[in-house]
């Protein structure tokens, strides 16, 4: 089995192992705000570390960077912090499955914000694909047994939440790669690891002034939980590590295409770690979200 293959597998099983993380947290121990600061708090000096000896290692120096670089990163980490506290609070209103499948609208989305940021098109099969991911957002965003106006039925609080982390998820991805563009290096894994690197240790030094400020007392709390939230850290950083991986190896289309599994992996931790049962409903509109997004990828192939 190809490298590309096994680190896409593997990124998306850190990556659902973080999500549960966060969800437990974020129903227990830690505000949604303290739970999105633990994959922050943990992370950030992994990474740093992990950068500092790799660059010892390799006799290699800090590449340059512009003001360009730090704006583009800064723009991406908080849309980041924002689109995750939008998925951490979506986990309190609708189990673990559909909240991660609302996530992967950033899949639909990227395309629609690459197009306002980029002047980026897309085909029919790719207008195609974002028609049949409507739909299954429609069908998702249901409460269920709502009573009233259909309106009142679809436009809910999940469905903002789960819409919008999409949308801030899409935004970082494209002033990410705006910023991985702009490190002086031609070595894409370095430009990778320091973007991510300069990116987290602003998201770690942002949310905890926030919380000192907004939540006193969750700063304290996260440390408090470190045995479970440093979890967190460790899965992210290894979630990070195995997609710059696949995307250096195999393009993006592939990996994104590969990435799906995530989906079928969150059915799973729904169903046995949370005892979650999902409704027919639900069950239809994953399935059109999958279809959706498999076809975009197909479309941008």
């Amino acid at each position: 089995m190809d490298l590309w293959i096994l680190a896409t597998i593997a990124a998306t099983i850190f990556q659902t192992l973080r999500f549960m993380l966060q969800k437990q947290l974020s129903m227990g121990a830690l505000s949604t705000g303290g739970a999105t600061f633990a994959r922050f708090a943990y992370s950030a000096p992994l990474l740093a570390a992990a950068l500092g000896l790799w660059l010892f290692a390799s006799g290699a120096e800090i590449p340059e960077v512009s003001a360009r670089f730090w704006i583009m990163g800064a723009i991406g980490g908080l849309a980041q912090i924002l689109a995750t506290v939008c998925v951490v609070a979506l986990f309190r209103a609708r189990n673990f499955a559909v909240g991660i499948t609302f996530k992967k609208t950033e899949v639909m989305l990227s395309v629609l914000v690459g197009l306002v940021i980029l002047g980026e098109g897309v085909s029919a099969l790719g207008f195609a694909a974002i028609l049949v991911g409507l739909c299954g957002v429609l069908t998702l965003s249901k409460t269920p047994d709502a009573a009233g106006h259909w309106t009142q039925r679809i436009f809910t609080r999940a469905a903002a939440l789960g819409l919008g982390s999409g949308v801030l998820f899409a935004i970082s991805g494209v002033t990410y790669r705006a910023a991985t563009l702009d490190v002086g290096s031609d070595a894409p894994l370095l430009r990778a690891a320091l973007t991510l690197s300069a990116v987290t240790m602003m998201q770690f030094s942002a949310m905890a002034l926030w919380l000192r400020w907004r939540e006193p007392g969750q700063v304290r709390a996260v440390w408090d939980a470190r045995r479970k939230a440093v979890w967190i850290g460790l899965s992210s950083v290894a979630g990070s590590l195995g997609w710059f991986v696949a995307f250096t190896l195999q393009t993006a289309a592939y990996v994104n295409a590969l990435g799906q599994v995530e989906l079928i992996f969150s059915l799973l931790v729904s169903v046995l770690v949370f005892k979650e049962k999902l409704s027919l409903r639900e069950g239809f509109g994953i399935g059109l979200l999958s279809l959706s997004v498999l076809l975009l990828v197909w479309a941008v192939a």
